[in-house]
C-alpha cells in the first residue's frame, strides 16, 4: 500500500464496516432472513485488477455522493446472490423460480430496491459519524460481463480502494460483497474522519 497508509486503510475499513454493517438490519427486515456482514478486508488495487475474483458476469451498483462527499462508490454483487435476494423479495424462500435462470429486468429492479435501502442506511450512518449531512443518488444497477467491462467515463481513477465483506443471508448465501472507492474519494473520506475525531 505505497500510496495508502495502514492508518488510512484501517479507518476506511472501520467506516465501511459501520456504514455497511448498519444496513444489514435494513436488509434483514426486507428479506425476512438474518443478515450478517463481517469485518472487511481492505486493499489497494489497480483498475484492471478489480474484477479478477469474478468469473463471467456480475452486478455493478454505482452510487453517487451528492452532498457531504463527492464521487462514485460502487458495490459488486455475484449473479447468484442477486437471484436469491430477488427470490426472497418476491416472497419466496430463496430457492424459488427467481433464484435460477438468467438475470432479468425483474432481478435488476429488486436488487436496485435492496441496494437503495442498503446505501441510504449507509449514508445515514456516515452522516452521524461525520456530524455532517451525507447524501447519495439512487443507485444505478446494471449487469456486466467481466471480460468486456469498461468503467464509466466519469470514473477516471486508476487506483481503487477495494473492501471485501463476507455476507451471510440465512443459510442461503455465504458470499462476498465488494465495495469500491476511487482512491481520491477514499482519501476524502479519511480526511473528513480526521476533522471529526
Amino acid at each position: 500500500m505505497d500510496y495508502f497508509s495502514k492508518e488510512e486503510a484501517d479507518v476506511i475499513g472501520e467506516i465501511s464496516n459501520i456504514s455497511i454493517g448498519s444496513s444489514a438490519t435494513a436488509m434483514n427486515l426486507m428479506l425476512g432472513q438474518p443478515v450478517t456482514i463481517t469485518t472487511p478486508s481492505v486493499s489497494l488495487v489497480q483498475k484492471n485488477e478489480i474484477l479478477s475474483d469474478y468469473e463471467k458476469s456480475c452486478i455493478l451498483v454505482t452510487v453517487q455522493y451528492i452532498q457531504g462527499l463527492f464521487g462514485s462508490n460502487m458495490l459488486v454483487l455475484k449473479d447468484e446472490d442477486a437471484k436469491i435476494i430477488t427470490d426472497l423479495m418476491m416472497g419466496n424462500d430463496g430457492t424459488g423460480c427467481y433464484a435460477t435462470g438468467d438475470i432479468s429486468d425483474l432481478h435488476l429492479s429488486a436488487v436496485s430496491e435492496a441496494m437503495n435501502q442498503m446505501t441510504a442506511t449507509s449514508a445515514t450512518a456516515m452522516s452521524k459519524m461525520f456530524n455532517t449531512k451525507v447524501d447519495i443518488s439512487p443507485p444505478n444497477v446494471k449487469p456486466i460481463v467481466v471480460e468486456n467491462f469498461e468503467f464509466p467515463e466519469d470514473i477516471q481513477d486508476d487506483l481503487f480502494v477495494k473492501i471485501n465483506f463476507r455476507m451471510k443471508i440465512g443459510k442461503l448465501i455465504d458470499s462476498t460483497i465488494m465495495q469500491l472507492y476511487p482512491f481520491d474519494l477514499a482519501h476524502s473520506i479519511y480526511k473528513l474522519f480526521q476533522r471529526n475525531k
